[in-house]
C-alpha cells in the first residue's frame, strides 16, 4: 500500500499529510501515516536520493503550515523552507536504508527538528509534530519528555504502522512497546500539586482569572494613530464584561503602546495619542477598580531612545506597579532584525529599530500578591525552555501568555499558538492564560483541555477559576536533553552496526575466496 505511486509523488502525500495533522486542520492520525510513507520511502534509496526525498517532504509539510510568513515577506518564507528543507534532508540521508531505518529514522528526525527549532537565530519551533500530537493519546507523553519526546513518538508510530502493514512483526511489535511504554510513564511520573493563598478555605483551592481580547480587525500592522483606539477596546471590554469577584486580569501583549507626555499628534491621527501618564493612571485605577492583580503587555521606547522594549507589567490590587517581565526570546525579522543592512535591500516593512531583550539571566516570573506567576510573552510560548524557566526557576504557580497576533494572514499561527499552549500545560503541569488582541484568547488546564477559545476579531472576556500549582514534571527538571542523548546514542549504534556487519561480511568473502 505504501509503494503505490511514483517516490516523488508519495514524498509530497507524505508531506501533505504532516501539514494536515497539524492546526489548523488538525487531524492528528494523518501524522502517523505521513511518517510511514516517509521511512518507506527510504527504504533501498541511496544517500542523495533519500536526502532529495525528505527534502520534498518538508516542504510539502512545512510550506502549507507555514503560509501565513508571505503576507510578511515573500523573500523570507521560501527562504526558510530550504532552510528546513535542508535539515530534513540531512537526517533522511544519514538514516539507513536497511531494516536499521526503523531505529534511526525517529533519532535522526528528533535531532532535526531540534536544530530547527534551535537554529539559526533562536530557531523557528513552529508547524512542529508535538504540536499535532497534543490533541492525541501520545499527547500526555510531553510531561515526560516534552515537544521532543513526542516528535520521537510520532516519527516511532509511523514506523509501526509502516511494520504492521508489510507485516514486519518483530519491529512491529518493538515499536508498539516503545509507544505503549512512554504512554504508560506519562501517568505514573512526577508532576505538579494545587496549592493555595493565605486566606482561601482549602474547599476554594483556586483563584478567578479573566483574560481580555479588546477585538479589532485581524491583520493589521501597529499604526501610532490606533495606539488609543487598541487601549481603550481592552479598557472598555474589561469593565463591561469582567465578573467580580475577580483575582487576577490578563491584558494581551502591547496593547498598551504609550506615547511620551510631550508627543504631538499627527495631523492624520483621528484621536489624540495615547500618553505615558494617561494609560498608567487609568491602569492604575482598573487594578484598584477590580480589586485584583492586573497584568498588562506594555511596548514603548527604552529610556536612551536607542530601542524598544516589550514587556508584562503587574499592578496589584490597590493600583501600585509591582514588577515587570521583559520579553527575552524575540522574533527574528519582527522584533529584531539579524543582518539588517542586507535584509533591508528586500523587505521595506522590518522594524524601524530592534526591541532590546530582557536578561536571560533572570526568572520569566512576576512577583505578585497571588504568588510567583510565569510569564512567556508570545512567540516564548513556541520554546518549551521559556515555560520551563517561568515554572522550574521562577516558581511560576500558572503560566500566561500575553500575545498579539493581530497582524497576521489567516489563522495558522494563532491556531498553533493554541496548540503550543496547551503542550505548555501538559508538560509543566499548569494552567495556562493565553491572551490576545483579536484572537485567540483561551485558558487552557493541566491536561491540555481547552476550557473556553475565543474567535477572531470578537471583543470577549474568558473567565473561570484556575488552581494555582507547585512542583516539577521531568520535563520541567531535564528538558530536552535526555530525548536528544538517546536520539544520538540510538542513530550511532545503528549506524555503527552497519559498518560492523560490512567488515564481518567482508572478511567472510575474503575467507571464502
Amino acid at each position: 500500500m505504501l509503494a503505490l505511486g511514483r517516490p516523488w509523488i508519495r514524498a509530497v502525500a507524505a508531506g501533505l499529510l504532516l501539514a494536515a495533522s497539524l492546526p489548523p486542520w488538525g487531524f492528528w492520525p494523518l501524522g502517523i501515516v505521513g511518517m510511514a510513507f516517509w521511512v518507506e520511502l527510504l527504504a533501498g534509496a541511496g544517500h542523495w536520493r533519500r536526502a532529495g526525498l525528505s527534502a520534498l517532504v518538508s516542504v510539502a509539510w512545512l510550506g502549507p503550515a507555514t503560509v501565513w510568513m508571505a503576507d510578511l515577506t515573500l523573500i523570507g518564507w521560501p527562504v526558510a523552507l530550504i532552510g528546513f528543507a535542508a535539515m530534513h534532508a540531512a537526517a533522511g540521508a544519514v538514516v539507513p536504508s536497511d531494516h536499521r531505518r526503523q531505529a534511526a529514522f525517529p533519532a535522526a528526525l528528533a535531532l532535526a527538528e531540534l536544530l530547527r527549532w534551535s537554529w539559526p537565530f533562536g530557531g523557528v519551533p513552529l508547524a512542529t509534530m508535538a504540536m499535532a500530537q497534543v490533541s492525541s493519546p501520545l499527547g500526555p507523553a510531553a510531561r515526560i519528555g516534552g515537544p521532543l519526546l513526542l516528535t520521537a513518538l510520532t516519527a516511532a508510530g509511523g514506523v509501526t504502522l509502516a511494520a504492521i502493514l508489510a507485516a514486519r512483526l518483530r519491529p512491529a511489535a518493538v515499536g508498539a512497546g516503545l509507544v505503549m511504554a512512554a504512554w504508560l510513564a506519562a501517568f505514573v511520573a512526577p508532576g505538579s500539586e494545587p496549592i493555595n493563598i493565605e486566606g482561601v478555605p482549602d474547599e476554594d483551592a483556586g483563584i478567578i482569572v479573566a483574560a481580555v481580547q479588546g477585538g479589532g480587525p485581524q491583520n493589521t500592522r501597529a499604526d501610532v494613530c490606533e495606539q488609543r483606539a487598541v487601549f481603550e477596546r481592552h479598557l472598555r471590554t474589561t469593565r463591561q464584561q469582567v465578573s467580580q469577584p475577580v483575582d487576577l486580569v490578563v491584558w494581551p501583549e502591547d496593547v498598551v503602546h504609550p506615547s511620551s507626555d510631550a508627543a504631538v499628534t499627527p495631523a492624520r491621527c483621528d484621536q489624540t495619542l495615547l500618553t505615558d501618564s494617561e494609560a498608567r493612571s487609568a491602569l492604575s485605577d482598573l487594578a484598584r477598580e477590580l480589586d485584583a492583580v492586573l497584568v498588562v503587555g506594555f511596548f514603548e521606547r527604552t529610556a536612551d531612545r536607542e530601542a524598544n522594549r516589550n514587556y508584562a507589567a503587574a499592578y496589584d490590587p490597590s493600583g501600585t506597579p509591582i514588577d515587570t517581565y521583559d520579553k527575552v526570546r524575540l522574533v527574528p525579522f519582527g522584533e529584531y532584525v539579524p543582518l539588517r543592512s542586507t535584509a533591508e535591500r528586500f523587505s521595506d516593512e522590518l522594524p524601524a529599530r530592534d526591541v532590546r531583550p530582557g536578561s536571560s539571566d533572570e526568572t520569566a516570573a512576576l512577583d505578585t500578591p497571588l504568588g510567583p506567576l510565569g510569564v512567556a510573552i508570545s512567540w516564548e510560548i513556541f520554546f518549551e525552555h521559556r515555560a520551563r524557566n517561568a515554572v522550574g526557576d521562577g516558581g511560576g504557580r500558572v503560566l500566561l501568555n500575553p500575545t498579539n497576533g493581530s497582524s497576521y494572514w489567516l489563522t495558522v499561527v494563532q491556531s498553533q499558538q493554541i496548540a503550543s499552549s496547551r503542550l505548555r500545560a501538559i508538560e509543566t503541569d499548569r494552567w495556562v492564560v493565553q491572551a490576545a488582541p483579536t484572537g485567540f484568547s483561551a485558558i487552557i488546564t493541566p491536561e491540555g483541555d481547552v476550557i473556553e477559545r475565543t474567535g477572531v476579531s470578537e471583543s470577549r472576556v474568558v473567565q473561570t477559576t484556575v488552581e494555582l500549582r507547585r512542583g516539577d514534571t521531568l520535563a520541567v527538571r531535564l528538558g530536552v536533553w535526555p530525548v536528544a542523548v538517546a536520539s544520538v546514542l540510538t542513530l550511532s549504534l545503528a549506524l555503527g552496526l552497519g559498518r560492523v556487519l560490512t567488515r564481518s561480511r567482508g572478511r567472510a568473502d575474503r575467507r571464502s575466496r
